[in-house]
């Protein structure tokens, strides 16, 4: 039977193949997003998956005020939504820095921070801020409330100033540098920088994908006991460390139950979570939310449907084979899948002629929804508008 959570009473008006956001179910899943965390201040939600200025609405209105970004453009959209304490998790190098620079001279009551790990690309942004002689507002950042169990850290960082954590590789090996003598070395060399303020620690460990919750939480806290002696040691040293980002969706809940103020959570799917997360990681009580309006275009033979599901609508970093599924037609195989078309084979193809519908569940949400210039929107079973994937492009503005 179709799941009613999908249900629409009306899909006449809408096209296919497209995004389909259900706003009641991305409410529950930032629902739960903060009962885990504790409080809405411990959050710092990533902004990549969705790249939605309506969603980040739908966070700030539930007390998330601090956020997260992968490129300067994500970054402008929260900057124009209203946030006013931005991280983007990347090392600027090259052009960027000359955007960082330009992104706090348009947003100078935006506190700004970024990640390096690096001297040199770090040392030329320190320098680009203090030759643009960037204004620092003398009063403090408002912090967000964060519940009565978790106060802020005040930190002293003011409007204005662009704050660098520093970049940990914990085992994926993809970016930053691994706890010791450098990555001591480096912090220090950040604070006493001009232009810039160490803002703490980056702890993202993407590659823990550990089925069994017991394997991902000893590896989870692994990570953790090492990163906070290295804190300590910092601190030790008479430097400030404000913050810890730590985790990705999958470890998102094991850090949330570790008890230091420092930390700041930052999940990215699970606002609208998809197949993969829920196939890998069960023990996430989230509900898919964005899903794909598909229709049937051709019935090649007695046991073929093809859909207009092609690679440019859903994301092609799975293989192939394995991009989506069909929660109405669970025997259905996808065989071929080009441009602008997915071909399955099922037992049950003999049911759809061209023009029916089918709900699929991407299996990576937050690449599909950037091949969208925008998404259906739908609450309390009604088409209720669109919303735009505002930050899809890698240039806004700035």
């Amino acid at each position: 039977m179709p799941d009613p959570r999908y249900a629409i009473a009306d899909t006449s008006q809408m096209l296919s193949p497209s995004l389909v956001i259900f706003r009641d179910l991305v409410e529950a899943n930032l629902a739960e997003m903060i009962r885990i965390a504790g409080s809405a201040g411990r959050l710092r939600p990533h902004c990549k998956t969705h790249k939605m200025r309506e969603v980040i609405a739908l966070e700030r209105a539930r007390g998330i005020m601090r956020h997260k970004c992968a490129t300067i453009a994500e970054a402008e959209m929260l900057a124009e939504g209203g946030v006013r304490d931005i991280f983007w998790a990347y090392n600027p190098v090259g052009p960027n820095i000359r955007r960082v620079v330009r992104f706090v001279q348009k947003y100078p009551d935006v506190k700004l921070a970024v990640t390096g790990d690096d001297p040199r690309p770090i040392s030329q942004l320190a320098e680009a801020l203090a030759a643009a002689g960037q204004p620092v507002v003398d009063d403090r950042l408002a912090a967000p409330s964060t519940g009565r169990d978790w106060p802020v850290v005040d930190d002293g960082a003011k409007r204005g100033q662009v704050e660098v954590l520093l970049d940990i590789d914990c085992g994926q090996h993809r970016t930053g540098l691994p706890i010791g003598p450098a990555a001591r070395e480096l912090y220090q060399e950040i604070a006493r920088m001009k232009g810039i303020a160490a803002g703490g620690l980056h702890l993202y460990d993407g590659h823990n994908h550990q089925k069994d919750v017991a394997e991902r939480q000893a590896a989870v806290h692994v990570i953790w006991q090492s990163a906070a002696e290295f804190r300590d040691q910092l601190v030790a040293d008479g430097l400030a460390v404000p913050r810890i980002v730590a985790g990705g969706t999958a470890s998102f809940p094991i850090f949330a139950a570790i008890d230091d103020p420092a930390i700041e959570l930052s999940p990215g799917t699970i606002v609208f979570h998809d197949w993969g997360y829920g196939d890998m990681f069960p023990d996430l009580k989230f509900t898919p939310a964005a899903l794909m309006l598909t229709r049937v275009i051709s019935r090649p033979t007695a046991e073929r449907v093809t859909l207009d599901l092609g690679y440019k609508a859903v994301a092609s970093d799975p293989p192939a084979g394995s991009r989506v599924i069909f929660p109405n037609l669970p025997d259905a195989k996808a065989v071929l899948q080009n441009e602008e078309h997915l071909v399955l084979e099922t037992s049950q193809a003999g049911r759809f002629q061209p023009g029916d519908e089918l709900w699929a569940i991407p299996r990576h949400i937050c690449p599909t929804s950037a091949l969208h210039k925008e998404a259906y929107v739908v609450a309390g079973g009604r088409l209720v508008g669109t919303w735009a994937v505002a930050s899809r492009d890698r240039v806004l503005t700035i």
